[in-house]
């Protein structure tokens, strides 16, 4: 692989991780756990092919989303399933906000949802190690979006912390793409039942769906309603609307809980190993990935790269810099590959 190869430009809150992938490469870029679902969740898709020859049902949308429901303790007009969770992004202008807060360093989707729609919005900036502040959000802000837990610092903002963004007016957004990932889904507000706070969850991370596209949103019936307003008809086809029922049905909740417990302790081994090397990684960390800070990052990666490794760049979430990577939290294996990458990259790097 050529050592100069690099993704294509695009607009800093544009880029995914994705785009620092090419094939056969050890992928550390991307938040997605495994390179495609489990064998149960792939055989329950498979027998859903013989349905495509219909429209989706609105009693098959309603299964799932009672299915949802049960999981979360609300009702079925509280969920609305999502194209993943970047169509609830999409549907942020809809709820017409005048001034839009949005907490970074974080995802950069929903930001740019709202720009692209002209809505006035503002970056409230974290410093390390990246706490939520709620007095740093102006008080005009009618719509607050915040990542818990936030990609990529990985931290796991408290529910008081959260809730204490509130105030009469605004709306509450709460992306919990990684909640699942989440020992006992500490802090969530997903089964908190609040008018004013809408909560977006993934299933793409979790149950490798990156393909098909799984979510939903959470929150009171009006403000889904509002979300909705001139959406498509059938948003959903047969498969993804199947796999939201299939990976909220309880069997599929314990095993996403038992990964979540997999994945702690994969991440604890792997912050020993990158600090045993002298890297810097963002403390506290909770979800399934960790915030490294390593001068000279944006020639290192390149480095990685040559060496068939893809790591996140951390230059286009606002508030980090060209010293700041990400990376997925991955299994021994996987790390071990990693590990030596880092060190022969920062050999050459010191060599050159």
């Amino acid at each position: 692989m050529n050592e100069l190869t690099e993704p294509a430009a695009l607009s800093p809150l544009r880029h995914h991780g994705d785009a620092e992938v090419d094939d056969g490469m050890v992928d550390f870029a991307v938040n997605v756990q495994g390179t495609a679902p489990p064998e149960w969740l792939r055989t329950r898709l498979a027998a859903s092919l013989t349905k495509l020859g219909a429209y989706p049902t609105e009693n098959a949308d309603r299964a799932a989303r009672e299915m949802v429901a049960r999981r979360h303790g609300r009702s079925p007009e509280e969920v609305l399933l999502l194209g993943g969770g970047a169509e609830g992004f999409a549907m942020l202008p809809r709820l017409k906000p005048r001034l839009a807060a949005v907490v970074h360093p974080s995802f950069t989707e929903p930001e740019w949802a709202l720009r692209e729609a002209d809505v006035d919005t503002v970056q409230v900036l974290l410093q390390e190690p990246y706490r939520l502040d709620p007095a740093a959000v102006p008080d005009e802000a009618d719509m607050v979006v915040v990542g818990n837990p936030t990609n990529p610092t990985s931290v796991l903002h408290e529910r008081e912390a959260l809730l204490a963004l509130r105030r009469p007016g605004r709306v509450l957004v709460v992306d919990e793409a990684f909640a699942d990932a989440i020992t006992g889904e500490e802090h969530s507000l997903a089964s908190v039942r609040l008018p004013d706070v809408l909560v977006l969850r993934s299933l793409t991370k979790t149950w490798a769906l990156a393909g098909l596209r799984c979510g939903y949103a959470l929150g009171h019936p009006d403000l889904l309603a509002r979300l909705t307003r001139g959406r498509a008809h059938w948003p959903l086809g047969t498969l993804q609307i199947e796999a939201i029922t299939a990976c909220s049905e309880p069997a599929a909740v314990g095993a996403a809980a038992a990964k979540a417990e997999t994945i702690a302790a994969d991440r604890a081994s792997m912050t020993d190993r990158l600090r045993s090397l002298g890297i810097d990684v963002a403390p506290d960390a909770r979800a399934p990935f960790l915030l490294l800070r390593i001068p000279g990052a944006a020639d290192l990666r390149i480095r990685l790269r040559a060496q068939g490794v893809a790591v996140r760049r951390g230059d286009t979430f606002p508030g980090l810099t060209t010293d700041h990577l990400r990376v997925a939290v991955r299994g021994r294996e996987q790390v071990d590959i990693l590990v030596e990458a880092l060190a022969r990259a920062r050999a050459e790097g010191e060599s050159s």
